[in-house]
């Protein structure tokens, strides 16, 4: 999933800084999820960075085709 969310990242040309500050969740947090150190976290913490990204959760754990 974290891989999803750096390619999102990326695509809106936001560095984690900015997602950061946009979702509410630590710039920490996002790091962690994007290199695979943080495997596991709530729904909440997805809720937000999906929201600041202006995408679906379930985007976030869908392949690119």
């Amino acid at each position: 999933m974290g891989y999803k969310v750096k390619e999102i990242r990326l695509a809106k040309k936001l560095s984690q800084e900015e997602l950061s500050k946009a979702s509410g969740v630590s710039r920490q947090t996002i790091s962690d999820l994007e290199s695979g150190r943080l495997v596991n976290t709530t729904t909440a913490t997805l809720t937000k960075i999906a929201d600041a990204l202006s995408c679906k959760v379930t985007d976030i754990f869908t392949p690119k085709v």
